[in-house]
Parts: C-alpha cells; structure tokens; sequence
C-alpha cells in the first residue's frame, strides 16, 4: 500500500513539475539553511575544542583578586618561594607551573629593530606544550636556575630579526625593566599551527617572539602576579582547581571567593555554550522559511485536491475508504516535503563543505542532524498536508463524480 500511495505520488509530482519545485523552494531554503547553519556552527565548535587541545584544557591562570580588596599588599603577589611549596604540596598532580612573566620592547639587533615579545618559560615548558627543534637546543635547567640570558626563538622571528633561520649564537639587544640586555639564541623551534589556530593566538605581524628562562623577568625583586600552571591530564580538574583555590587561599591569608583562578576547560565551556546558542537562535530563524515552505505545501494540495475532486470521486465509488484517500494524500505532501528536504541537505552540505575546503577547515556535519532534518521536513509536509488530505478523504463521490 506505501509503495503504491509513493508511487502515486511521484507520478502527481512529475505531472506538474514546475509547480512542484516552487513549492520544494521553501523546504530547500529552510532545510538548507538549517543544515548550513548547525554544520558551521559545530564546525566552530571543533575547531575552538582543537584550539584548546593545543594550548592545554589542563591550563590554568592564579592571582588575588585585586579588584574584589580594600586592603591590597604586596603578599598578595607570588614568590618563587610560594612557587616551589606549591610544587611540593601538589606534586605530580602539576604537571608545569611557572610565574606567566612577559615582556615586550623593541628588540635591536644592528641596524634591524623588531617589536619582539618575550615569555618567560621553566625549562619543561616542552613537556606541555611541545615545538620541534630545528636548530640548537631548547632552554634546559642550568639557564633557568642561572638566570641565563638565554632565548629559543621561532623559525620566523629569526627570520625576522637576523634574516635568517639558523640564528643560533646570534644575540639581540632589549631594554628590559630600563635595563639594557643582550641575549643570545640557542635554539631555532618550528611549530605548525592551522589558518584558525594563528588567527585566534595571533600572528604577531611584524613582530617577533621568544621564551626565555622565566627567573630573569621576576629579577631582581622575585614578585609576580599570576601563576601559570598545567594539571596532570589524568586529575579530576573540577577537584584540582578546588583544592588549589583553597590553599591559595590558605597561604595568602585571604577567602576563597578573593582568589580568580581562570581555566581553560570554564573557558572552552563558555565558548562550547556561546557558539551552541548562537547556532540555536540563528537556526531558528532560518527554520521560519519551513513554516513558510510548509505553508507553500499546504497550499499547493489543496490545488491539487481540487483539481483531482473527479480522480477521487472515482476512486471512492470503485471502494476506496476515506483513510485511504486521506493516507494518498498525505503521503503526496509529505514525499514533496522530503524531497525538497534531501535536495536542501545536498545543498546546505555542499556549501559549508565547498567553504570548508577554501579556508582549509575540516568540516562538522553529524549524520544526526541529517536525519533529523529529513524527518523533520517529511513532518512539515505531513501536518500541513492534513487539510488538504482531510478535504479530500471527505469528498462526497457521487459530488466528485459530477465535478467538471
């Protein structure tokens, strides 16, 4: 019985073809546009999931909210001294911690002067977020416990600076904190980021960077604001983060509730929700053109109830029952529905893919959504196609018959 109502239904579909696309228009926009939508906005999502898997999700940023005191003091900034307690007390549940010190000045090197940036780094900051040496060394222990003037640079600030990549041995010059400082390059890493991951951390046009051992940028008064740290990927993150707080807390005579402590995991949740509802709401909006589409068919069915009034009455006086009328036509909107869904799929798809491919993205489409989205535009076809389908199960055959 399906098999003969579809059949039935391509067959009136295929008779007015040009009726049948403008009334698949509204379904293939708004199915289209819904596929197009989600699958950006998963997209999106990904790739900021990708981006924190890059930077660290066990990352983590500590200092006293100065905002939230009246009574602020200088205890409220780190030592190195807290730094290694800290160290000691969590042991192996931090994977890597250091001060967040940064820097950034002119950095002149002969006649060439470059906007440089300069981190302060321990020399496990490899550990947690690894580069591929090309040239020379990383920074190793004896530089950090040394204070050595010591610098690891990237393929292209070297570029940049000396004009060529293997800068090793060369040094520049920076004013750091009013003091003059020459530091010499002893390593050259590269590091392949993706089109979405430079735009987000920056491409420091014109500009270069580089790590250098973090003890220099706490010199010579050993004070710092924040502590910059990685958790052990196999912690519980939640209970981490909350016992870390706590002893904070604890050392710095304060509350709680006067420690910020900003993580990357809370930072990709708002993002994950961010994005989430701005795919919802804009998804909403584009899915009003399938109740317009919708609408479109319901119209179209009605035109083509009255115009087959005789085909139904003849059907009904050769015994058809009014449900089976009924089924034939819905069955007729709702294959209408579906296939302006399958082609608003195809092209919704095809764009966001074609886009994908242009800027280099890997692209999100879940077969769910596709599912879902023909599902939904078959249900589109089926409840605005109820009317219609109930007018013509109710025709009067004898009425029918007479029907000119």
């Amino acid at each position: 019985m399906l098999i003969e109502n579809m059949s039935m239904a391509f067959l009136a579909i295929r008779a007015n073809k040009m009726r049948s696309i403008l009334t698949m228009l509204g379904i293939v926009i708004g199915i289209g546009s819904v596929i197009a939508i989600v699958s950006v906005g998963d997209t999106m999502r990904s790739m900021f999931a990708s981006l924190y898997e890059d930077i660290g999700v066990t990352q983590g940023y500590c200092q006293v909210r100065s905002w939230m005191v009246d009574d602020w003091r200088q205890s409220d900034l780190f030592t190195l001294d807290e730094m290694e307690r800290v160290k000691e007390v969590f042991g192996d549940e931090i994977a890597y911690i250091d001060s967040a010190a940064s820097f950034s000045g002119d950095a002149v090197y002969g006649r060439n002067t470059v906007r440089f940036s300069l981190e302060g780094i321990d020399y496990n900051y490899q550990d947690v977020q690894p580069v591929n040496m090309v040239y020379g060394r990383y920074l190793n222990q004896g530089d950090i416990l040394g204070r050595k003037k010591n610098a690891v640079m990237d393929v292209k600030s070297a570029q940049k600076m000396f004009g060529t990549e293997n800068a090793v041995g060369l040094s520049f010059r920076m004013t750091v904190y009013g003091e003059v400082q020459d530091y010499t390059v002893v390593g050259v890493y590269r590091k392949d980021v993706s089109p979405f991951q430079a735009m987000m951390m920056g491409t420091n046009e014109g500009g270069g960077s580089a790590y250098i051992p973090y003890t220099i940028l706490v010199w010579p008064n050993d004070y710092f604001s924040y502590l910059h740290l990685y958790a052990s990927e196999d912690v519980d993150l939640m209970d981490f983060y909350s016992r870390f707080t706590n002893y904070i807390a604890k050392i710095k005579g304060r509350t709680p509730e006067q420690i910020y402590v900003e993580t990357a995991i809370e930072q990709m949740g708002t993002m994950d929700q961010m994005m989430g509802g701005l795919a919802g709401a804009v998804g909403g909006i584009a899915a009003i053109s399938l109740v317009v589409g919708g609408i479109g068919i319901m119209n179209i069915m009605l035109v083509s109830v009255t115009e087959r009034t005789r085909e139904i009455g003849i059907r009904k006086a050769l015994g058809a029952k009014t449900r089976d009328v009924m089924i034939q036509f819905l069955t007729e909107s709702a294959t209408l529905s579906a296939m302006g869904g399958i082609i608003g799929i195809l092209i919704g798809s095809g764009l966001v893919s074609l886009g994908g491919l242009l800027l280099g993205v890997p692209v999100v489409i879940k077969p769910l959504v596709v599912l879902l989205a023909v599902g939904f535009s078959a249900m589109v076809g089926i409840f605005f196609g109820i009317y219609p389908a109930s007018k013509a199960a109710k025709a009067d055959p004898i009425d029918a018959l007479r029907y000119e």
